[in-house]
């Protein structure tokens, strides 16, 4: 049976900022901090060793699987900063048009820097996920 690898725990999102070894990073990272808090209204939890979440939903599949993940959240990793949104959301992609310079894969969305994004298109993509994961799970208390 599947277990979930990645769940909230009582780590320190100040702490795990500070650790990051890149200075830039890091104060990217106080940037996004600040800009999920003030645009979801919810408190940043640690999920696993290293994505910084907002809010959180049950999910269940029909295959059965089924766990609990944060709304939206993201990551400041060595090579790139991970943005996590709810996958199978369509209007994300209309969203990304205007994001700036990014890559994407299937939950993620894959950025450089700050620098590089709008941050309002970045506020409407959490709003927007928020959104969709209120409408597709609407059993939670979200």
């Amino acid at each position: 049976m599947y277990k979930q690898k990645t769940k909230e725990t009582d780590s320190s999102v100040i702490e795990f900022i500070e650790n990051v070894d890149n200075p830039k990073k890091r104060e990217d990272a106080y940037e996004l901090l600040n800009v999920f808090t003030e645009t979801t209204g919810y408190e940043a939890k640690m999920w696993g060793p290293s994505i910084i979440g907002f809010g959180t939903y049950h999910y269940k599949y029909e295959s059965g699987h089924e766990g609990d993940a944060p709304l939206v959240g993201f990551s400041p990793r060595k090579a790139k900063i991970s943005l996590y949104f709810a996958p199978g959301d369509k209007k994300r992609e209309e969203l990304l048009q205007a994001f700036g310079n990014h890559t994407s894969g299937k939950a993620c969305v894959y950025i450089n820097k700050v620098a590089d994004i709008n941050i309002n298109v970045l506020k409407e993509l959490i709003n927007q996920s928020v959104k969709f994961l209120r409408d597709t799970y609407p059993d939670n208390e979200i």
